[in-house]
């Protein structure tokens, strides 16, 4: 159980999601129809570039985020609790009880802490898909693979394939509102077609984040994996 959650917790946080993956090239947006769209939809008719542009903008404005989650696992078994970012390089994504497992990045490496073992497994953040929400800009256009961008009345869904993280590639979709662009929404289907769905809630861009969120407990028994501190 604890070893598949670490590969969900490190899937999930592809969001929320998508690594920087530098060596890919990036698909030509330019030659991606323009997005199907319903008549009278909100946003009309968008191009694929114009609605990763807006998008894009939306994510690289949010310097500061907290929102609740629901998480819905491979098994279907349901998670909630509380996400919080602070860019760059800083998150805690809490899970409410009986949950035992936690994940926090503190601008350098990521923890996974198992509060029922008192142990955490740590990651580097250029290891893992949290480079790409925390980095100090974000670019979806040149820094991720798009592989396809759609949109109806409800939802502008942009997929993205992961090549450069743990565990090997990852398809993800961001789900955003079609009149803000806000992201309402994550799936993650890891190298194994486990499938993970997170859907976010009361969306607060402003308030600043109590800074001991972010700190990890060197003091808990720790298993470095790959490049750490």
């Amino acid at each position: 159980m604890a070893k598949r959650f670490r590969a969900i917790a490190l899937s999930l946080t592809a969001l929320l999601a998508v690594s920087a993956a530098a060596q890919n090239a990036p698909m030509d947006l330019q030659k991606l129809e323009k997005v199907k769209a319903p008549k009278s939809g909100p946003v009309g008719n968008l191009s694929a570039a114009e609605a990763v542009a807006r998008a894009n903008a939306w994510l690289d404005a949010a310097r500061v985020l907290t929102a609740d989650f629901v998480q819905i696992g491979p098994g279907g078994q349901r998670s909630e609790g509380q996400l919080v970012v602070e860019r760059p390089g800083k998150m805690s994504f809490k899970y409410e009880a009986p949950a035992r497992f936690e994940i926090v990045a503190d601008g350098r490496s990521v923890a996974i802490i198992d509060h029922k073992l008192n142990t955490q497994d740590e990651y580097f953040i250029a290891q893992t898909p949290l480079k790409f929400l925390l980095s100090d800009h974000i670019d979806l256009a040149h820094d991720t693979q798009v592989i396809s961008v759609a949109q109806d009345e409800k939802a502008v869904t942009i997929e993205i394939e992961d090549k450069a993280t743990l565990g090997g590639t990852a398809h993800l979709e961001l789900i955003f509102d079609p009149a803000t662009f806000a992201l309402k929404q994550w799936t993650v289907i890891d190298a194994q077609g486990y499938q993970t769905v997170v859907t976010l809630f009361n969306v607060d861009l402003t308030t600043r984040p109590d800074p001991d969120l972010f700190h990890i407990d060197e003091s808990l028994l720790t298993r470095q994996l790959g490049k750490g501190r």
